[in-house]
């Protein structure tokens, strides 16, 4: 059985017991087993959330398409008041838009709130799917949209790594505006180090003009 397998279950305080279960899983493509961790992760037992997530975006990191049976569960648990099981849900929908950017795209909006609302890896798995999908052109006004929103409003302490992850994949139409929100934001950094790795980003994005 395969709560039986999860670290909690084993009394570990570790992750390696869940890696391993996500690799079994792998190698034997084995989607019921990706079932059992849902249902699991419905009990409303918070360990074997944790735990079942934890398995479940590490098979998706490898194998994304063994979770699209599953897309729904996961948007569903963006709701959650675990906020382990909010940004790992996140980290798996990242999983997801490597592959099918298309199941990704009618959710933004979604995705979009619970980034504003939850926590750093939350919003960070999500800016990784808005970069992922403005490299697709029947989505990339809306996804520059909603980095735009993020780029003006994420923590500051943030800001150096999103504008990093998004300068060699901007289009030009919008360099020019991602640059002055960039511009703009500098005055909102403290520490010089990440004032120079910010500063990089513009005048690499000002050169696209």
């Amino acid at each position: 059985m395969i709560q039986s397998l999860l670290a909690s279950s084993l009394g570990r305080k570790d992750e390696l017991p869940n890696i391993e279960l996500a690799n079994m899983i792998l190698e034997k493509n084995d989607p019921k087993s990706i079932n059992e961790l849902i249902e699991l992760i419905s009990s409303k037992n918070k360990a074997f959330q944790n735990d079942s997530i934890k398995v479940l975006y590490e098979v998706g990191e490898k194998k994304p398409e063994l979770l699209i049976p599953f897309f729904d569960d996961f948007i569903a648990f963006l709701d959650s008041k675990n906020n382990r099981l909010q940004w790992g849900a996140m980290t798996a929908l990242h999983s997801i838009a490597k592959e099918y950017p298309n199941l990704i795209f009618p959710h933004l909006e979604t995705l979009h709130h619970k980034a504003m609302e939850g926590s750093v890896i939350t919003r960070d798995n999500f800016i990784a799917i808005i970069i992922l999908l403005i490299k697709e052109k029947e989505y990339h006004a809306l996804a520059y949209h909603y980095l735009q929103i993020h780029l003006q409003s994420c923590p500051s302490n943030q800001l150096p790594m999103y504008a990093e992850w998004v300068q060699n994949n901007i289009h030009m139409d919008y360099a020019e505006n991602i640059g002055q929100i960039l511009e703009a934001r500098m005055l909102d950094l403290e520490k010089e180090s990440k004032k120079k790795r910010l500063l990089k980003v513009i005048n690499k994005i000002k050169s696209f003009k």
